[in-house]
């Protein structure tokens, strides 16, 4: 018998998310990460909104994210950037990682799988989103 798969959550990208990740994925050889598919196809189901029409409790890109892990309770923040955009500091996550595609378009309220370190997943719900481009104005980011 076949696992059933989970219902994918409705995801919202602005227009300019949706240029600039189309622009990227074209400029990166086709097997320059593991994800691209995945990727491909959260932006392919997206509803697509004008910047100005985002809802303010939706993931964007250089939005920053307060995450609650299950069953801890642990928190943490992390902003979804551009690959160019990560550093060592350790509070990124860059969309070609799995974890930043599958953030990308996400609700407050939403859950995803996390990987763990060393195998396994975590059950991870987004409590936050604590800072969105879009509903700061910020549209050039």
């Amino acid at each position: 018998m076949k696992k059933k798969e989970a219902a994918k959550p409705n995801i919202i990208i602005s227009t300019l998310d949706a240029e600039r990740l189309g622009t990227l994925l074209e400029a990166l050889p086709s097997n320059s990460f593991p994800c691209r598919d995945e990727l491909e196809e959260e932006l392919d189901r997206a509803e697509i909104r004008d910047p100005k029409d985002m809802p303010p409790n939706v993931v964007t890109m250089n939005s920053t994210v307060r995450f609650r892990i299950a069953p801890s309770q642990e928190e943490f923040c992390l902003k979804l950037v551009y690959p160019q955009h990560m550093d060592d500091k350790g509070g990124a996550v860059s969309i070609l990682a799995p974890v930043g595609s599958a953030l990308l378009g996400l609700s407050q309220g939403d859950e995803i799988e996390w990987p763990k370190p060393g195998g396994g997943v975590l059950r991870v719900r987004i409590e936050e989103v604590t800072y969105q481009p879009e509903r700061s104005g910020d549209f050039h980011l």
